[in-house]
């Protein structure tokens, strides 16, 4: 979700504001999802890089957060959406972690669609905790490495229980994966636009489905073998 910076910059009004304007965003792809019959969203919404933004910044990042979590996630629970959290928490304050316990206990049971939020997240890091999981294992005398396989590791790196990827929207200009969700893209398609996050709403994301659906997917299939349909789409 790129853009949110360079928006404020654009608009004449200051970072925050941007960020802000971002949320109002995030509404807009949510009823898209909802009118398109997406399943699992997920968002990038802080990185494990982001960090080493300007103090002011990252106050304001994690703030926005928190504000997020109190005034959207009864909303969402009402609307059916789980609200699921990946990354490592260690270093958001008690009370954001306690946020992001009591939003996920509070939709645990929704079933209509799931919202999976990244926050201090970064692909090589979910990679590298499923390996020492495996690693205790190993240690442990409960596990040979050699029956380590790709669907082992699927089973202990985050959100390994729902269905991978269909496509990685990134918006504002960049044409890279920037280490997120690295393991889980593996044949994901990719779609990238120069439109900024805030100005990212439902007409944009339907753009994206409509470039979607015109792929084939072959998963390392020939074409005569059989393209692999639309179907459920995770975004």
């Amino acid at each position: 979700m790129d853009g949110n910076n360079r928006w404020a910059k654009r608009n004449r009004v200051s970072g925050p504001v941007g960020h802000r304007a971002g949320v109002e965003a995030v509404r807009g792809v949510l009823r898209a999802c909802k009118h398109h019959g997406v399943e699992v969203l997920t968002l990038f919404a802080f990185s494990s890089e982001n960090w080493g933004r300007p103090l002011p910044e990252v106050r304001a990042l994690l703030a926005l957060l928190s504000r997020y979590l109190r005034n959207e996630v009864r909303e969402l629970h009402e609307d059916g959406i789980r609200v699921r959290f990946i990354g490592e928490r260690s270093r958001f304050s008690q009370r954001q972690q306690r946020l992001m316990d009591q939003s996920e206990a509070l939709t645990r049971n929704n079933t209509d669609a799931t919202v999976v939020i990244a926050v201090d997240y970064g692909g090589q890091w979910d990679i590298a905790q499923a390996a020492q999981k495996l690693a205790l294992q190993v240690q442990g005398g409960s596990l040979q490495p050699q029956d380590i396989t790709p669907e082992l590791i699927d089973q202990n790196i985050s959100i390994g229980d729902l269905p991978p990827p269909d496509l990685c929207i990134r918006t504002g200009g960049d044409a890279r994966i920037s280490n997120f969700m690295l393991w889980h893209f593996a044949y994901s398609e990719l779609y990238f636009t120069d439109i900024l996050w805030p100005d990212f709403g439902e007409a944009e994301f339907a753009r994206a489905l409509a470039e979607y659906s015109i792929r084939e997917r072959r998963f390392g299939l020939r074409e005569a073998d059989g393209v692999v349909g639309v179907g459920d789409l995770n975004a």
